[in-house]
């Protein structure tokens, strides 16, 4: 059971050896240098709307809105295309290439002085188009580069690059804003979607072959997951987790402006510690997955990322003890979204069919990213109508709630990922794969 156990979640102490490995060093680095300019993105579009254009809480819920909405709409006819393609590794050349033209629309239209938030709800959109491509297609190549054994070790290289571009996205992106304006600081992010594109052009890599055309069509990857306890309850729990995070999401710079008096730099920083707490997460998971198991660490996960973020609204009273306390919020929750993005990726990519794996996949998007522009919204007419500390209370309670859907969903039994078998696309199957170990 230790050996098995050891092969299944991969050695901690190999994962730099992985970057020796050509396909898998080109393809962490183009995620890697991609994310940093994403971070970057998610403070300087913000601080525009507001510094800029005066843009207030029902704005603000509508800008993040538009950046989601494409996750909503577009991610399972997205995975459902995915599947029928031979190369998507091309297919994400494509969209880092458009998502540099859209991010460097911005500085160029406030040069000429005509950024307005229209311009900037248009290229949320377009932005968040393009990810939704590069999303549902970047499973298939990251499969197609490491065997199932090292899945845990894989995600954890690149759950340890989205923590570092956290630590050095905001923190960057609140100087740069600062020194240059929020729109000049948007030319560093889309400079880095061109290098994410030449570094995906570099690989050479076998991806599974295209699903055929008469296989289960756009539903099928819905059908898959409904027809499946574990992963449905998952889904459901990341779903609601994902929704009331995003009330934070929505209004966490305009409550640190105007509430809590920070900075752009102050901003930064404050929320650079989400990424501190995402490197120790990155560390900690393929530990945390072999001393417990892979279910338990989903479990851990969730309530990691969930509870710290209560400190959020109680923030209060002089400046260093609010930065503080909010520190202290995104390093815990840092180190829980490291956790469970980890365990919980590596578990969906291993038991998804590999002909279903982008329309699944799209499904998982839709319930990660597509539920957030309800959230959105919510959280801007809330943030209007009840205030910003009451509506980040309900959004971090409910945050704390979502573990049940987990904890119904049966994933704290599983111990170990499958070796080789997926669960069935038949629905009458059974919901665990007969070799995934389970305790009662």
């Amino acid at each position: 059971m230790r050996a098995a156990r050891r092969k299944a979640t991969g050695d901690a102490a190999q994962r730099p050896g992985l970057l020796r490995e050509r396909g898998f060093r080109l393809y962490w680095t183009a995620q890697s240098v991609s994310l940093v300019g994403d971070e970057i993105n998610i403070l300087a579009i913000p601080l525009a709307a507001v510094v800029l254009l005066d843009a207030g809480a029902a704005e603000m819920g509508w800008l993040t809105a538009v950046a989601l909405l494409p996750s909503l709409l577009l991610s399972i006819p997205g995975g459902a295309w995915a599947d029928r393609r031979a190369d998507r590794r091309r297919a994400m050349i494509v969209a880092d290439v458009g998502r540099f033209a859209a991010v460097a629309s911005v500085p160029l239209a406030y040069a000429f002085g005509a950024l307005t938030m229209a311009h900037l709800y248009v290229t949320e959109f377009v932005v968040g188009a393009l990810t939704v491509l590069f999303r549902v297609c970047q499973h298939h190549v990251y499969a197609s580069l490491l065997p199932a054994e090292r899945y845990v070790d894989g995600n954890a290289l690149l759950s340890g690059s989205r923590s570092t571009a956290a630590v050095a996205g905001p923190g960057t992106g609140g100087m740069l804003v600062q020194v240059l304006s929020a729109p000049f600081a948007l030319l560093l992010d889309a400079l880095t979607y061109l290098v994410s594109a030449v570094c995906l052009g570099r690989i050479r890599t076998q991806e599974a072959p295209p699903a055929p055309r008469a296989r289960g069509g756009l539903a099928a990857g819905l059908r898959w997951v409904t027809a499946h306890r574990t992963p449905g309850l998952l889904l459901a729990g990341v779903s609601m987790l994902s929704l009331s995070h995003t009330f934070l999401m929505t209004l966490f710079i305009l409550y640190g402006t105007t509430e809590l008096g920070l900075n752009p730099g102050a901003i930064g920083a404050v929320v650079a510690a989400l990424g501190l707490g995402g490197l120790a997460g990155a560390w900690a998971a393929p530990r945390v997955v072999r001393r417990i198991g892979l279910g338990p660490a989903v479990v851990a996960g969730f309530l990691g990322f969930s509870l710290p973020l209560l400190l959020v609204p109680l923030a209060d009273g002089p400046m260093p003890l609010v930065i503080t306390t909010l520190v202290a919020a995104q390093l815990g929750a840092g180190c829980g979204v490291a956790v469970l993005d980890i365990s919980t990726n590596s578990y969906l990519i291993a038991v998804i069919p590999e002909t279903l794996r982008s329309r699944v996949m799209g499904v998982v998007q839709t319930a990660n990213f597509g539920v957030r522009p309800i959230g959105a919204v919510l959280a801007g007419t809330l943030g209007t109508v009840l205030g910003l500390r009451p509506t980040l209370w309900i959004g971090t309670a409910s945050a704390v709630l979502s573990v049940l859907w987990v904890a119904a969903s049966g994933v704290r039994h599983i111990r170990e990922l499958p070796e080789h078998a997926d669960l069935p696309e038949d629905p009458e199957n059974a919901d665990l794969p007969e070799n995934t170990p389970v305790t009662s």
